[in-house]
């Protein structure tokens, strides 16, 4: 067990928003906190319009491939974040939730993907700050 944080996001498709997140967590992060991301129904790739908006800011996205979600993921995270998986996310106690409502990507282009994209920014930015607060 690691003494560091670890999070896992959560979609539906792990091939957006979840992914999204991981690469700006893992990004804003380095390897001061675990990222996990996962979904309930996973798609077969990310997103390219995701792929594309992420490259646009620096991150490379592009190798990450979307998985299932597991009990196993979540047992092992310390905070999960939801991004619209509804009941399919498994609940435990201990574990602190979260639920990011934003808006899905799946069939948008680039230009639709940019504010989602700054949104997650935002968001992990704050998720960060309160996770290490010694490095904000």
């Amino acid at each position: 067990m690691s003494d560091k944080p670890s999070v896992l996001f959560v979609c539906v498709h792990n091939a957006g928003r979840s992914q999204m997140a991981a690469g700006w967590l893992t990004h804003l992060a380095g390897d001061a906190v675990e990222v996990r991301s996962a979904g309930s129904a996973p798609k077969d790739a990310v997103n390219p319009a995701a792929v594309q908006a992420m490259a646009e800011v620096g991150i490379d996205i592009s190798d990450q491939k979307p998985k299932i979600l597991t009990t196993d993921a979540v047992q092992a995270s310390d905070v999960v974040i939801t991004m619209g998986c509804g009941d399919a996310c498994p609940f435990y106690p201990g574990k602190r939730y979260l639920d990011w409502e934003l808006e899905d990507p799946a069939g948008k282009g680039v230009e639709s993907v940019r504010p989602i994209r700054d949104e997650i920014r935002k968001r992990v930015e704050g998720l960060l700050a309160e996770l290490l607060p010694t490095s904000a």
